[in-house]
């Protein structure tokens, strides 16, 4: 809509004796390459959520990194084919920024656009961010709200920007004994000073290892920017692309085995894990991608076809995952059985996925929690803790 589209009104107080419902705020969009995803996941989120129950105020941010108040219409949040959504197409304003509060006596959230005088929209009692990646899923967006004191859905600072950096990510599952892939990092004062011998260092390690390798952003994720390299051939496209995305740059070992994932979710006497799920070979694609992720609908299995030991196993695996990187609310753990027997850790996502073709709903559907329960219960989590030091 264009900059003269009028100044949305604040939310009406409650009639007299009338309870007011609680104001879920759902944050989504945002600067990373991941905005799309996010207006995707929000959608399926302000379609699920219980209006009865709560009042529901959409913010997008804009990849510019403008907040801008958006229309609450989930069904154009949704990927038309292969036409991707973006906040800017659902703002309601080309200029008017949505500003929230930053000292933790006020909860008041403000629209202003320039030139009219800045409008109240109400308070609100918790955040529930949708963003993926960068400047908003590490720890960044989280760091605003501490300092807000406004309680939000999901992992803390730190547990955000450790499940962001898949180094930092790796260095905790190892020091907590969990099992990890072999692994190297190339750094951007690295490659700034030495590209030869940043090239010659992924090369040594595909010498030990083996090819193929996986080159991917370090601070990324839904797949984007990941590269399977056969040969050293494809390796310098393959880190130009990684680098597009994140300075700095993981480089993984192949590990042959079969993908499984499990979602952790936070209940009111702490963490437990779904079902698994296995991720099949997608024969359209090398591997499972962003193209397979949410374009062509690549499908899990739930729950996946595991043994009662080994779906033991990898349930405590994910929560020990959870727990050792702090995390609150939720993650999904993502694994490799390899054909040893043994399941090695790949990463976490404290964010996953909730468009409606993801696996963490779908695990949490197959354990008898259905969507508009999870969404509850994650909002009715953040309630319970407080912000600030826990």
């Amino acid at each position: 809509m264009s900059s003269q589209s009028p100044a949305p009104s604040p939310v009406p107080p409650p009639s007299e004796g009338e309870p007011r419902k609680l104001r879920v705020a759902v944050v989504f969009g945002g600067r990373s390459s991941e905005h799309t995803i996010s207006v995707v996941t929000a959608g399926a989120v302000l379609r699920a959520i219980d209006r009865e129950k709560y009042d529901v105020l959409p913010i997008g941010i804009t990849g510019d990194g403008r907040w801008a108040l958006t229309a609450d219409e989930p069904d154009r949040m949704a990927i038309q084919g292969r036409e991707l959504p973006s906040v800017e197409g659902l703002a309601e304003s080309d200029e008017g920024s949505v500003l929230l509060p930053v000292d933790q006596g006020n909860r008041e959230v403000v629209y202003a656009e320039p030139g009219a005088v800045p409008k109240a929209l109400g308070e609100v009692d918790v955040v529930f961010p949708m963003l993926h990646g960068p400047y908003g899923e590490d720890g960044t967006l989280q760091g605003l709200l501490e300092l807000s004191g406004v309680p939000y859905v999901g992992a803390g600072v730190l547990a955000s920007a450790v499940g962001m950096d898949k180094e930092y990510m790796k260095r905790v599952f190892v020091s907590f004994g969990l099992p990890v892939g072999p692994y190297e990092v190339i750094r951007p004062r690295e490659w700034e000073k030495d590209p030869a011998a940043a090239r010659k260092k992924i090369v040594d390690f595909a010498g030990e290892h083996g090819w193929p390798v996986f080159v991917k952003p370090a601070r990324a994720g839904s797949s984007i920017g990941i590269s399977k390299v056969d040969d050293i051939s494809g390796l310098e496209e393959a880190i130009e692309e990684a680098r597009r995305h994140d300075p700095k740059i993981v480089v993984e070992a192949l590990l042959r085995g079969r993908e499984i994932e499990c979602g952790v979710l936070e209940f009111e006497d702490g963490p437990r894990a779904s079902v698994p799920a296995e991720i099949p070979p997608v024969s359209t694609h090398d591997f499972y991608d962003f193209e397979a992720k949410y374009i062509d609908s690549a499908d899990g299995v739930v729950p996946a076809p595991l043994t009662e030991e080994q779906t033991e196993r990898v349930r405590e695996l994910a929560v020990r995952a959870f727990e050792a990187t702090s995390c609150e609310g939720l993650v999904r753990a993502d694994f490799f059985l390899l054909d040893s027997g043994e399941f090695v850790i790949n990463e976490i996502n404290t964010m996953p996925g909730f468009t409606p073709i993801s696996m963490y709903p779908r695990m949490w559907q197959e354990s008898g929690v259905s969507y508009p329960e999870l969404v509850d219960r994650l909002i009715q989590a953040a309630l319970r803790r407080s912000t600030g030091l826990r």
